[in-house]
């Protein structure tokens, strides 16, 4: 995107100090693929034959993936971004002469993006791009699944808990909310396929949506115990190969011996690869702060989550493709 240093900007570009805010911004300037998403939602953007003209489509792009990076609400991401000279270089806002786009006109940009399906052809796109630069294989798939709680109060217009989230009981303790269940890649641990459902179902029963098809082997944990048998299973993944975790129950009744040893080293093994399906989840709660569903209902939770793991992949594939781009 090209711009026109204004005075403001100048002056900031001009302090001693790079703050995280800007080196992390600075880096997703370089990494995103803009021309491929911005391409990718023109042909279902406003054309502004009538009315006020449509703002820019990279503009409102960034603006929704600051929303995502920094799990804020819309109105909180207008004033932040009034508040924040780096955010206001990164979406290109200059406020001699323009104002920021206001909260209604991000959310009818998201709207459109549910409405077109175009979060999940935004993961696929990035998919693209991370596989021509050889940093996506699909030899080997992970799956797993976490939970992310929904608001339970019923302080709101229906007086109700949202109807489309359930509760479910994990160890000791019972969430309410919905699950997201991920395929990773066992070599890059790069996300390649999303899923949401209301956090009742079982993990088991997603794992047909998880594979692409190409893969020869899958990792799971022990909640997935018997998949190999499932009907829905035995025409996508015919060929597979799988390494389920054993349950610790079965592990822990074993007689002591060279058996249990070599069974104890080759679960270690599993777990290894098993543990790359972590770093998704990692980023996903932890940096960007996505713990709690934001929206009602499971289809706009459910695109919101392929656009964050399109995010997410990029900040996992960060330092490969900032090195391609300077190369």
């Amino acid at each position: 995107m090209q711009r026109q240093i204004s005075f403001a900007q100048n002056e900031f570009a001009g302090k001693k100090r790079t703050t995280r805010r800007e080196k992390f911004l600075a880096d997703m300037e370089i990494v995103v693929p803009w021309s491929r998403l911005v391409a990718l939602i023109e042909p279902h953007y406003p054309k502004g034959v009538r009315g006020r003209p449509p703002m820019g489509i990279e503009r409102m792009l960034r603006i929704y993936f600051l929303q995502q990076w920094y799990g804020l609400a819309d109105e909180l991401l207008e004033e932040t971004i009034y508040d924040s000279q780096a955010m206001r270089g990164f979406t290109g806002v200059d406020l001699s002469v323009e104002s920021v786009p206001d909260a209604t006109t991000l959310l009818k940009f998201r709207h459109l993006l549910e409405t077109h399906n175009l979060t999940v052809r935004i993961l696929e796109e990035v998919n693209a791009h991370l596989s021509e630069g050889r940093l996506l294989l699909r030899e080997g798939t992970i799956v797993d699944a976490t939970i992310i709680a929904a608001p339970s109060s019923t302080k709101n217009k229906e007086r109700k808990r949202d109807p489309e989230m359930h509760q479910t009981k994990k160890g000791n303790a019972w969430h309410f909310g919905m699950k997201a269940h991920i395929g990773v890649d066992t070599q890059s641990g790069l996300v390649h396929t999303v899923s949401g459902t209301a956090a009742n179902v079982a993990d088991i029963a997603q794992t047909h949506e998880l594979l692409h098809g190409e893969e020869k082997h899958v990792f799971a944990d022990a909640g997935y115990t018997g998949v190999e048998k499932r009907e829905e299973l035995a025409a996508k993944a015919e060929k597979v190969k799988w390494y389920v975790a054993m349950k610790r129950g079965k592990r822990k009744a074993m007689a002591e011996g060279a058996l249990k040893e070599a069974s104890e080293a080759f679960e270690k093994a599993k777990a290894q690869v098993r543990a790359l399906v972590e770093h998704p989840f990692h980023i996903l709660k932890n940096l960007f702060k996505h713990r709690k569903t934001r929206y009602r209902g499971l289809s706009k939770n459910t695109a919101q989550l392929h656009t964050l793991f399109a995010l997410v992949n990029l900040v996992i594939a960060k330092r490969e493709l900032l090195a391609q781009a300077r190369a």
